[in-house]
């Protein structure tokens, strides 16, 4: 990406990573220097209950471009996101999850289809049909029933919200994120919501996703219900309250 001129900015939240999150930095390192672009890398410890802090901070005493930042409590993705941002200053942010589910080399396709589809935001898609997945039969039926419900509330033009690889320009992120009120499950969906509201472009991009978990890995009966709820949540608010027009 030696076009680029102006930096990114890679927001990676971290909870309960201590074993991986060392390694997921330094790959992720190797990956954005292979690109040649200026760049930087925010991980954003939400509360983690083990040495995720510490280990993160060895990997910005190592890596120069690495910075660490810390919620004493785990409020969630959503809102680590958010906390992530304010401490960025490039002109393109990438969301990355820092279980290396999806390895970083995959943004080069993302700023390709963000170029040639004069769009802001690109995201990851699992359902994109160029897409290649190592993902449990459980997960996929649950991001089935999700896609659906998505379609029939919000009509959005994407087939996939969930996956944790997302590329935006900054300027979405500086008009929507003031607006998210989702702290931890829905918090992709409201931000996407919010961004075809304003006017924004969306694309999707395939992806190749191996996952690292176990069985359901961090998604549980409590989650998905709180997902919903959530999400009938921002339906509300945007359809009745009109609160994101204020």
């Amino acid at each position: 990406m030696k076009f680029l001129t102006e930096t990114i900015s890679i927001i990676m939240p971290a909870h309960n990573e201590g074993k991986h999150i060392f390694n997921n930095v330094a790959e992720t390192v190797k990956t954005f220097e292979e690109f040649g672009c200026d760049y930087e890398i925010v991980i954003v410890d939400d509360g983690s209950d083990d040495d995720t802090y510490t280990e993160a901070n060895r990997a910005a005493a190592q890596f120069k471009n690495v910075a660490v930042i810390q919620n004493k409590e785990n409020y969630g993705k959503g809102r680590a996101l958010k906390k992530g941002f304010r401490h960025t200053k490039g002109a393109y942010i990438v969301f990355l999850d820092s279980d290396m589910d999806l390895h970083p080399i995959q943004v080069q396709t993302f700023f390709d289809i963000m170029r040639l589809d004069e769009v802001d935001v690109v995201i990851g898609s699992k359902r994109h049909p160029n897409s290649k997945l190592e993902y449990p039969w459980h997960r996929r039926v649950v991001s089935g029933v999700y896609f659906f419900l998505v379609k029939v509330l919000f009509g959005l033009p994407i087939r996939d919200t969930q996956t944790g690889l997302k590329l935006f320009k900054r300027v979405v992120l500086e008009k929507v994120l003031p607006k998210i009120l989702v702290k931890k499950f829905a918090y992709d969906l409201e931000i996407l919501v919010l961004a075809r509201h304003f006017g924004y472009k969306i694309a999707e991009a395939p992806v190749v996703m191996s996952f690292q978990r176990g069985h359901w890995g961090r998604v549980g009966i409590r989650s998905v219900f709180d997902t919903w709820i959530d999400t009938m949540a921002i339906w509300y608010r945007i359809n009745i309250m009109k609160y994101y027009d204020e």
